[in-house]
């Protein structure tokens, strides 16, 4: 089980494939495992070394447990870029998915130097009193579909509602220190970007996907017009051919 000591924690990776680097992002909770099953199964078929992270405090990056201070999304951005670095990869492509598409946004910016390409879906730049009320309906977790909620169960037990609750205690801070997570930065986005979007994600709304194309100069969009937000998981095979398609000449 592939381990490594990164800025004072020990974080959890998978590492599949060989080929040219993909940085792959977990959303809120999630780890390279339970967030990316289809893409660490089929992206190495294709040529493309696969590593994805569990962040600090998430699956078996623990301990310590979670915390949200003001800066846990570049937090998480510098602990990638110098887990790539351990791993030898001085260049690498950044997919993230949700709150892994935040810090893929926040590595690339940090990290210009760094990343080759960035594949992001289901993100935002920015956070809003709406956005904010979507997460509320998310705040009790015996209110969350079982297949979302059961591995989340699984992973976290009994604490599994105190963290998430915690992430949207994190949320609320954010909006009041002003909701912006890079939304006036994205101009110095310069990497080909790859903006993937579900049509019916209800809980990141298409204006976010949008919003990130008019503010990255040449960033393409694709829509699935009947996706949701973890579009990469309920439509694996169209969405891994387009990453690919995008990733490799």
């Amino acid at each position: 089980m592939p381990y490594a000591d990164i800025r004072g924690v020990k974080l959890h990776y998978e590492d599949v494939g060989k080929g040219p680097p993909l940085l792959l992002l977990p959303g809120a909770l999630g780890t390279g495992r339970s967030d990316f099953a289809p893409q660490l199964q089929a992206l190495p078929e294709r040529g493309l070394r696969v590593i994805a992270p569990d962040p600090r405090g998430y699956g078996k990056s623990r301990p310590p447990e979670r915390e949200f201070p003001p800066d846990f999304y570049q937090q998480d951005a510098h602990d990638f870029a110098a887990l790539m670095e351990t791993l030898g990869c001085s260049t690498y492509a950044v997919g993230g998915w949700s709150d892994g598409a935040i810090i893929g946004l926040l590595l690339t910016l940090a990290y210009p130097q760094r990343v080759t390409k960035l594949a992001i879906w289901g993100g935002n730049a920015y956070v809003t009193r709406a956005d904010i009320e979507l997460y509320e309906t998310t705040r009790c977790v015996a209110d969350w579909p079982p297949r979302a909620a059961a591995p989340m169960q699984a992973m976290y037990g009994d604490g599994f509602q105190a963290l998430w609750t915690r992430w949207c205690d994190a949320q609320q801070r954010l909006l009041k220190a002003g909701g912006d997570l890079c939304r006036e930065r994205l101009a110095q986005i310069t990497c080909p970007t790859f903006l993937l979007h579900g049509g019916k994600d209800r809980l990141v709304p298409l204006i976010h996907a949008q919003f990130l194309q008019q503010g990255i100069a040449g960033a393409r969009l694709h829509v699935f017009p009947e996706g949701r937000h973890g579009v990469h998981l309920y439509d694996a095979g169209a969405f891994n051919e387009l990453l690919v398609e995008f990733l490799l000449p």
